[in-house]
């Protein structure tokens, strides 16, 4: 059997190989620092990209990925494969490149589901849980909540009562190292050919999660420290088949997950919803009158919290791209909105000053 069959190809990216038939079709299943590791007809094989390709780049996010399907041309063993194409794909969990304006780094290409990993212990945490979701509706992938650690927590009913008011539309499953029914739990979610992500902070036990799943130690693991931190077992990004056939994906923890493009529609979708009954079209939830969403606050219905949280992640998202110049105009903008802008902000000032006001 064609290895590729394995790690999920199907006909969408072979009919797409027929535009390049002087290249052989592989699966990145392993990025390193430079180096990859593809699968191919010929089996695994490392890979690098070719100097077209890196010429050509223009963007991070442009570069190949755990989960990409590439075209490749395959010489002699002792040689690398070479990467010359990335193929289209069906979806992509990115985040902002730490230090880099404009730019977006790919965690995983082409998932079905991509598991969102958070310990019941002090690494829960509401905020964090919105951040990750709101960027996996985006990816494209089907976003599942997958709580770990349940053995730490005393108060779980409580959590899932919290979570269920953000996790609208979103599986969530409930799981310990310790728990016989954890693989069972995942069963329905991990089919054959499916290709699932483990995202999620440093520590909340990903790598413990994936080892359960195949059945023996694939990779290596470490306790919390005395804070509740979790460290960094996992160095890169790694695709694993599982004894039933289905593919995940490793991913080293992030303790920072700054916000490319996010689906805030799906995430928020109930401040959404109540933004459609305010007064004023363009209400922006502050202290306008005939607020749907401040009264929703007022009544119990909606935490301030989470009107916060859509507040902090929607920022992010309008100011991703933008220059420190045109970052601050907007801030400004946003500031003068209720005179119509800055720019009439301005001209309100000066039309003052020629009257004689100070």
């Amino acid at each position: 059997m064609n290895l590729l069959e394995n790690y999920g190809i199907s006909q969408r990216f072979i009919q797409e190989t027929t535009l390049y038939p002087e290249y052989s079709l592989g699966r990145v299943i392993a990025q390193y620092k430079g180096m990859y590791r593809i699968a191919s007809a010929e089996g695994e094989r490392f890979a690098e990209i070719s100097g077209k390709f890196s010429y050509e780049v223009e963007t991070l996010s442009q570069y190949p990925a755990v989960g990409d399907f590439v075209m490749v041309t395959i010489g002699n063993t002792d040689s690398p494969a070479i990467i010359h194409k990335v193929l289209t794909r069906k979806s992509v969990f990115q985040r902002a490149a730490l230090g880099l304006i404009n730019q977006a780094q790919v965690i995983a290409a082409n998932i079905d589901i991509v598991f969102i990993c958070m310990s019941l212990n002090q690494n829960y945490n509401l905020s964090r849980l919105e951040r990750y979701l709101s960027i996996g509706w985006d990816s494209g992938a089907k976003p599942v909540i997958l709580l770990t650690k349940s053995d730490l927590c005393e108060n779980i009913s409580q959590i899932m009562a919290e979570i269920e008011t953000v996790a609208l539309g979103c599986d969530v499953i409930v799981t310990s190292s310790f728990d016989a029914m954890t693989i069972e739990k995942m069963s329905p979610f991990l089919k054959k050919g499916i290709t699932a992500s483990f995202i999620g902070s440093s520590g909340v036990g990903k790598s413990t999660l994936i080892n359960l799943l195949a059945g023996k130690q694939l990779l290596a693991t470490a306790e919390i420290d005395e804070y509740d931190k979790g460290r960094h077992t996992t160095t890169g990004r790694e695709m694993f088949l599982l004894p039933n056939g289905a593919i995940v994906i490793d991913t080293p923890g992030m303790r920072e997950l700054g916000i490319a493009n996010a689906d805030m529609e799906k995430t928020f979708s109930d401040i959404e919803e109540l933004a459609k009954h305010c007064k004023f079209r363009d209400c922006s939830h502050n202290n306008e009158p005939g607020c749907a969403v401040q009264k929703a606050i007022l009544e119990g219905q909606l935490e301030s919290r989470r009107l916060q949280n859509y507040f902090k992640l929607k920022r992010e998202t309008d100011y991703e791209g933008l220059s420190s110049k045109e970052i601050e105009e907007k801030k400004l903008n946003e500031i003068f909105r209720e005179v119509g802008g800055m720019k009439k902000a301005k001209h309100h000032i000066k039309s003052l000053k020629k009257s004689g006001h100070r």
